[in-house]
């Protein structure tokens, strides 16, 4: 069933586009960018710049001009990506706050699959997007999260040492001299860094062990004045602080969970799923990690499914010692949804199949996905959203299905 936008979020959608579209330099900029986020969010299925352009043009003898300025825009055009996101996030989080505050921040990181070697950062490396070794590139980001919704604020694109090393590559895919090799942990804090200094609400970060098991991610966070949520690996040492204070002898955050036994895990449900309730067993312990600089309590979060011999899940957790327990899993567990926002970032708005080589391209091209899933995000959480008219269906649009004629 297709949705279709009234005359009010039609207005609403030409205002947010005028708004973004003061942020470029001159009218052909804000043109072909108009151009451009026309196709991200309409219905067609491919969302690269040829089929974009084959779609977009009303003259059929004119689509190749078309495909040629599209890509101009993208790769040659100088405007400011990050002014850009800031206003579409700005726009999106106005509206997201109405209804609650910030819960969470959640870092990730998910792969673009391509062929060839000639895209910037591709090689071959593991993503969870294909769960094994792929060539493929790497995308890090950062995402908030309101009890309702799910907005992503900021990308980077992780280059490889044999790309940021490497002059030649560098002057073909236009990398900028200011642009060096950064790990993913610390391409995440360069982002929320930025999200700090934009006025962005401060809420625990929450990450997978990719990020949680590197010690200085972790002990950078704290002087943001940012808790957080990490998955760590088991043999991250730790050790149990007693009720008088004292520290037990550092052991593995595995040997500790196995140590505890099965009588001191509880089940615990986070959320409702699809057919039936998400639950499994906890254990909590206020720990110390002994490679911490900071030596600050932590709660050690261990997760031990029914019927398995030790942990399926570790986390290290900052929230005070207060915390409610069921509280600190359900914020744990608030990451799934990020696999949820991939899918519609990749399979309705085009962040996956951009075809472009060259660094500022990329950068371009995700700052129109996030602008346009900004608006997305801020539809639906108005309080009488265009769908939701007396005998509506309930269920939540497409991006795509937002623009149905």
């Amino acid at each position: 069933m297709c949705y279709r936008l009234d005359s009010p979020a039609q207005q609403r959608l030409h205002e947010y586009f005028e708004r973004l579209g003061d942020l470029l330099y001159n009218k052909n900029q804000r043109a072909w960018f108009a151009l451009y986020v026309l196709g991200l969010l309409g219905e067609s299925p491919g969302k690269s710049i040829e089929p974009m352009a084959a779609q977009l043009c009303p003259d059929s003898q004119n689509v190749d001009a078309c495909h040629q300025r599209l890509q101009h825009f993208l790769v040659d055009s100088p405007w400011s990506d990050r002014q850009l996101r800031r206003a579409a996030v700005r726009y999106a989080l106005d509206t997201m706050t109405c209804r609650g505050p910030v819960a969470a921040w959640i870092v990730d990181d998910t792969g673009f699959l391509k062929q060839g070697t000639h895209s910037v950062g591709v090689q071959r490396q593991y993503t969870g997007s294909a769960g094994q070794g792929a060539n493929c590139q790497i995308g890090v980001s950062l995402s908030v999260s309101t009890r309702t919704a799910h907005l992503p604020i900021d990308f980077e694109l992780y280059l490889p040492q044999s790309w940021t090393d490497d002059p030649d590559q560098r002057k073909e895919a236009r990398i900028p001299d200011s642009v060096g090799f950064h790990t993913k942990p610390h391409l995440a804090l360069l982002m929320m860094r930025r999200a700090l200094a934009d006025g962005v609400s401060a809420a625990p970060v929450l990450a997978d062990t990719a990020f949680g098991n590197n010690l200085d991610f972790r002990t950078q966070l704290p002087g943001m004045r940012l808790d957080y949520g990490v998955g760590i690996q088991g043999p991250t040492r730790v050790s149990v602080i007693g009720k008088r204070g004292q520290r037990s002898e550092p052991l593995s955050a595995m040997q500790r969970a196995l140590n505890l036994g099965p009588r001191a895990f509880r089940t615990i449900t986070w959320r409702q799923g699809t057919k039936e309730p998400l639950r499994s067993r906890f254990a909590l312990r206020r720990v110390i990690v002994p490679d911490d600089p900071l030596q600050e309590p932590v709660w050690l979060v261990m997760q031990g499914p029914e019927g398995q011999a030790g942990p399926s899940h570790l986390y290290l957790c900052t929230l005070p010692a207060r915390t409610n327990k069921k509280a600190l899993v359900r914020l744990l567990k608030e990451r799934y949804r990020t696999e949820q926002l991939y899918e519609e970032l990749k399979g309705e708005l085009g962040l996956d199949p951009y075809e472009g080589r060259r660094y500022p391209g990329w950068c371009h091209h995700v700052s129109a996905v996030i602008s346009c899933y900004a608006f997305v995000v801020a539809e639906r959480e108005r309080p009488f959203p265009p769908w939701a008219a007396r005998g509506a269906p309930r269920t939540t649009p497409h991006p795509a299905q937002l623009l149905s004629a």
